[in-house]
């Protein structure tokens, strides 16, 4: 029996034990990684997964049950069933009467394409770091996504997402170096791109410096940017506005960061597009945050009735045995114009940091982060690479202090994030 047949059937089990109402999510992947170690091809690997999810409600109380691969319909739903009765009655949220395929998104890309860029990658850093060893991955993955339920709803869409990796690791007497850097696309990578901005930061890396220490000016580059913007979707996440957590609660129509901070979501842009969500609510273009005034939380159908907004459209899981949760898709930060190399030159004496170990502020926004790889700046030019640096600060106080936002946007996960200066952050390290 197919997917597709086991769906239906679920709902009509569901529907005749005595449920008012039921959904399900069918979510299958297929991948196909090629893994490169010390220079050369490791292993080509073939990944598929297939689940699916029935939730339902009997005299109002939700039930969730999962399975992955064959599935025997009148179990699942009796242990939905089951679980149901363990938990305390709720309003039913669901979408209703629409029935839409929606078009595919990217290009599926050979076994044979992912293994030859890797190669390009890994054979461009090494004819100029010939002693360097470097690991790559790239992968092409297809996703599907089918939602059903009793109310009339039937949504499906499938995307197909590439990603590269590529590393280099350099051994110096008892100094080690690794530096990477990677890209996620729909329809193409360009492993040379990935390569040359390896290359670039290992001639930055090239001396070891003493760094700047103080309240100094810190450039994030967008790799490491996401240290901030991971806390501001905390903030914005209407769940956390509901519990009285974000400290963004009352501030709607307020300034809540500097004016160069404009944040908002496309679900049409980029490798983490997504024509609706978990509860099959259509997604939309939403400008969170407009010149730094806070303009709207994002929130799923529950949330939404409680803080009397509405759902945005954000309602996803975390996992297939998850309940939807208020939860960003995409985000994208409003860059400006320079490029990294020309953010840097507006540096006097400060540091840039580009990997971090650790990085993840939390809701509080307070952080205090051990710089794996970043450089000492001095008039306009990096001079070298520091070690053993601290950098601490608060992501909201931050926010109001920024210098300038470049215009090398990139990818950082499910965040599209320019490069960022900080002015006065509070930077400790050793000679």
């Amino acid at each position: 029996m197919s997917t597709d047949q086991t769906a239906e059937q679920l709902l009509e089990l569901a529907t005749k034990a005595g449920a008012e109402a039921a959904e399900v999510l069918e979510s299958r992947s297929f991948s196909r990684p090629v893994f490169f170690e010390a220079n050369r091809l490791k292993q080509l690997e073939t990944a598929q997964s297939e689940g699916i999810a029935l939730r339902l409600w009997r005299d109002g109380q939700p039930g969730l049950a999962v399975a992955y691969g064959p599935v025997e319909p009148q179990i699942l739903v009796e242990k939905a069933l089951a679980l149901s009765q363990l938990n305390a009655p709720e309003i039913i949220e669901l979408a209703e009467n629409e029935k839409i395929v929606y078009p595919d998104r990217g290009t599926s890309i050979a076994a044979e394409q992912l293994v030859e860029w890797g190669k390009q990658g890994i054979a461009t850093i090494r004819e100029a770091y010939p002693e360097s060893l470097c690991t790559a991955e790239f992968d092409c993955e297809v996703e599907s996504t089918r939602l059903v339920n009793t109310r009339g709803l039937d949504c499906s869409h499938t995307d197909t997402t590439l990603s590269g990796y590529v590393s280099a690791e350099l051994v110096r007497g008892e100094d080690f170096l690794n530096i990477w850097e990677g890209e996620t696309e729909r329809s193409t990578l360009d492993p040379n791109a990935i390569a040359r901005r390896v290359l670039q930061r290992l001639e930055w890396a090239k001396d070891n410096v003493t760094p700047a220490t103080g309240r100094v000016p810190v450039l994030f580059t967008a790799k490491a940017a996401d240290l901030l913007w991971g806390t501001v979707s905390a903030a914005l996440n209407g769940k956390q506005v509901l519990e009285g957590a974000s400290p963004w609660n009352d501030r709607l129509g307020e300034q809540v960061t500097s004016q160069l901070v404009t944040i908002s979501q496309n679900p049409e842009a980029g490798p983490y597009s997504c024509p609706f969500d978990d509860e099959g609510t259509p997604t939309r273009s939403i400008v969170f945050i407009k010149k730094g005034v806070l303009q709207l939380f994002y929130t799923d159908r529950t949330i939404g009735r409680a803080l009397g907004s509405g759902t945005t459209g954000n309602g996803f899981r975390p996992g297939l045995g998850s309940y939807p949760t208020p939860s960003l898709f995409n985000i994208s930060i409003a860059s400006g114009e320079r490029s990294l190399v020309d953010l840097i030159a507006q540096l006097d004496d400060g540091i840039v940091v580009d990997q971090m170990l650790g990085g993840s502020a939390g809701i509080s926004g307070d952080f205090s982060i051990n710089v794996d790889l970043g450089y000492r700046v001095k008039q306009g030019q990096i001079v070298g690479r520091i070690k053993d640096t601290m950098v601490a600060g608060n992501v909201y106080t931050v926010l109001k202090q920024l210098v300038e936002l470049g215009g090398d946007s990139e990818w950082n996960g499910s965040c599209y994030t320019p490069s960022v200066i900080v002015d006065g952050l509070s930077v400790t390290g050793k000679n």
